[in-house]
């Protein structure tokens, strides 16, 4: 039985580092809109500072990260480390883009939620973070 909350979820879709392949970002925050979730996107050439400071600024539920440039192993263990330094502990951190399976096993280590390669639905990725959420949060 799906729980009922009296709020949408709220997730952040960010873009990270000198990355500036913007449009899988797009379609994804488009499609968790669609989904009745509200989106907060970040635009381009973000920092994981500024991630983290948004993401607790806007009390999200979710941060999703899109990098197609190869820095995820720096990019998502920062991103970790600031959110343990605030002591946020329940804000799903996931993501989509070039991930070597390898690096997925080792960010999954560090706390890293699922991410997604390119093709994923936009279904399944709505539906991940719904479930997640929903199951981790406080409502």
């Amino acid at each position: 039985m799906e729980k009922k909350v009296n709020r949408p979820v709220r997730v952040l879709v960010a873009k990270v580092g000198l990355d500036g392949h913007d449009r899988g970002a797009k379609i994804i925050a488009t499609s968790l809109r669609d989904a009745g979730m509200e989106v907060i996107y970040t635009g381009l050439r973000q920092t994981p500072e500024m991630v983290v400071n948004t993401a607790i600024q806007e009390d999200v539920d979710a941060i999703g990260v899109s990098i197609l440039s190869g820095a995820h192993m720096t990019v998502f263990p920062k991103i970790m480390k600031l959110l343990q330094d605030n002591q946020i502990s329940d804000v799903l951190v996931t993501g989509g883009g070039i991930i070597p399976e390898n690096d997925n096993i080792e960010l999954t280590k560090l706390g890293v939620g699922k991410l997604f390669n390119p093709g994923t639905t936009t279904t399944d990725i709505v539906a991940y973070i719904n479930e997640w959420v929903y199951e981790n949060r406080n409502f």
